[in-house]
């Protein structure tokens, strides 16, 4: 049986004004990331103005369980907000449609290729003019996003379980 595998990284903040770090912007111009990639390169993100909670990752991970057509492995890291009470609860709903949470051991940031997504989105796709607003911090982020896997790649290493 062939399994899907995606990895999840729930927040990635960006802020739009002079740097990243700008603490005195208000919390309008903060942009938070939810995602999950495979090392294909296939890619599910929401971004939001909102805190990304336990309630938004639940919603999350239940409409990506109804569009899923093989079993699929969600990795998650051990965050509050995905061992929290609410998304345990729906393990086994999520498991009668083939959706498996797989959880990384603690500590280990390592081991999530969806690391990956926010390092290269950061350092190589957003320009500093993207932060200048937030329109066009928001823009940018949703293109090169929505890019991964046709024009924009990350290049993962083969899984061996051996």
């Amino acid at each position: 049986m062939v399994m899907k595998v995606l990895f999840v990284k729930q927040v990635m903040s960006l802020m739009a004004g002079n740097s990243m770090m700008n603490k005195s912007l208000s919390l309008q111009g903060r942009l938070n990331c939810f995602a999950m990639i495979s090392r294909d390169n296939k890619l599910f993100y929401k971004t939001t103005t909102e805190s990304i909670n336990a309630s938004f990752i639940l919603e999350q991970l239940e409409l990506f369980s109804f569009e899923i057509t093989k079993p699929t492995v969600i990795v998650l890291d051990n965050a509050s907000i995905h061992t929290a009470h609410k998304i345990k609860e729906r393990l086994p709903y999520w498991q009668n449609r083939g959706l498996y949470i797989f959880y990384l051991p603690p500590y280990s940031p390592h081991l999530n290729i969806c690391e990956r997504v926010w390092k290269e989105l950061k350092a190589r796709w957003l320009k500093p003019s993207d932060y200048q607003t937030t329109d066009l911090l928001f823009y940018a982020v949703d293109r090169a996003l929505a890019n991964l896997g046709q024009s924009l790649e990350i290049n993962f290493s083969d899984f061996n379980l051996l």
